[in-house]
């Protein structure tokens, strides 16, 4: 799927389930939830984060880029910080370089306990708790699209490298595909235009 479908997806289940439970739609949740229905994608190249990051968009930079950043990001915290969470996001960062898309760490249920137990302990840390559990739909959600879809993803990785998937999918780039990714963001737009202002104003 697209950056924008997984973003549409991501954002329209969490307002969704705003309006049921206490999640707490700040600016800052919303970010962080768009975000994270971008993130198991940074394994590719030429994913939605990696067009504003890399260079040049093909496995070879993607791969040196994040080794790199995590090689610089462990020196730069041993010489000077030393803090766990930096050490952790630079062993991320290195697997990230190594990950190709979806045969890896970012599209399986344990990336998504990575990624979240990681982002969960700088948002206790740094006091930004009420981004954890949209951050964790958002993520989520995009795992749960893609097995929608005909290659679907490894979700026991690194325990299987087999490919789930949906009993209803559809390929990527098809005329269904396309209609099928057009009518969620329409639906998103709609729905997010109509509701949030609402959810917005009774949070105040």
């Amino acid at each position: 799927m697209t950056g924008k479908t997984h973003l549409g997806i991501g954002v329209m289940f969490t307002v969704i389930l705003s309006e049921y439970f206490k999640l707490s739609l700040t600016t800052g949740a919303l970010v962080a939830c768009a975000l994270a229905s971008l993130l198991p994608d940074i394994d590719h190249p030429k994913s939605f984060i990696n067009q504003y990051i890399l260079p040049f968009k093909n496995k070879l930079t993607k791969t040196t880029f994040y080794i790199t950043l995590g090689v610089i990001i462990y020196l730069i915290n041993s010489f000077y910080f030393n803090y766990t969470y930096f050490k952790i996001l630079s062993f991320f960062s290195v697997l990230i370089g190594f990950s190709t898309h979806r045969n890896g760490l970012t599209h399986s249920l344990f990336g998504f306990i990575c990624f979240v137990s990681l982002f969960g302990y700088a948002a206790i840390l740094y006091g930004f708790r009420e981004c954890i559990i949209p951050f964790s739909l958002g993520y989520i959600m995009h795992l749960i699209a893609d097995m929608f879809t005909s290659k679907g993803i490894p979700i026991m990785y690194p325990f299987k490298k087999k490919k789930f998937k949906m009993p209803f999918t559809f390929k990527v780039g098809s005329w269904l595909g396309n209609i099928i990714e057009s009518a969620i963001i329409l639906t998103f737009l709609v729905y997010v235009a109509w509701r949030l202002p609402i959810i917005i104003t009774n949070y105040k």
